[in-house]
């Protein structure tokens, strides 16, 4: 596969937990991406914590015109949620609301890019509702989740960067990792065609 460019991955997500199992899962998953090559960019829950609450009207931080600056530019994205209740937490939800900044580019929102998905929750339930209400924030940002999306039962399996991963849970996040990096790899080798014709 030719590209013209080192793909650029940005990771999203955690809890304001230091190296929590959502952070942890997320790095593993970068790490597999930056493995095949890309270039990536972690914004982890200590970073997610200092964006106010969106609010389009509002001026920016350094923070958010980082995290904004970053998305823009890259060519996927890996996002990662513990699972609060059933659902994406709300500090990955506001990160994710600031995705509205790109809604005037030429690629509003996510589109063109690949989205890997991750979520850990303590049971089943929750890690599987998590990831796909995730998916669908994916959709309706117009990004392509990409086809395997991890969801981990941190009741069964804890995560600590740098420790071995379980086999089936070390499968999940690689997986992940690749997928990011070979659909982002075919959209940017067919980039013009992806970009959104808009009315004038």
């Amino acid at each position: 596969m030719s590209r013209n460019h080192q793909l650029s991955i940005v990771g999203l997500g955690g809890t304001l937990r230091a190296a929590s199992s959502t952070e942890s899962a997320l790095r593993h998953a970068l790490d597999a991406a930056a493995t095949h090559g890309a270039h990536t960019e972690l914004f982890d829950g200590s970073v997610l914590a200092r964006l106010p609450m969106y609010d389009p009207d509002a001026p920016r931080g350094a923070d958010a015109r980082r995290l904004v600056a970053a998305l823009r530019t890259a060519d996927g994205v890996i996002i990662a949620s513990p699972g609060y209740h059933g659902s994406v937490s709300g500090l990955v939800k506001n990160a994710l609301d600031y995705v509205e900044d790109l809604r005037e580019d030429s690629n509003p929102y996510l589109t063109g890019r690949a989205v890997g998905c991750v979520t850990t929750a303590y049971g089943w339930q929750a890690a599987v509702t998590t990831l796909q209400t995730l998916r669908s924030i994916v959709h309706a940002l117009r990004g392509w989740p990409t086809p395997l999306g991890a969801a981990i039962n941190s009741a069964t399996s804890r995560i600590a960067y740098g420790d071995r991963l379980d086999d089936h849970i070390e499968f999940q996040l690689q997986t992940v990792g690749r997928e990011v990096c070979m659909l982002s790899g075919m959209m940017d080798e067919n980039r013009a065609a992806l970009v959104t014709n808009r009315p004038s």
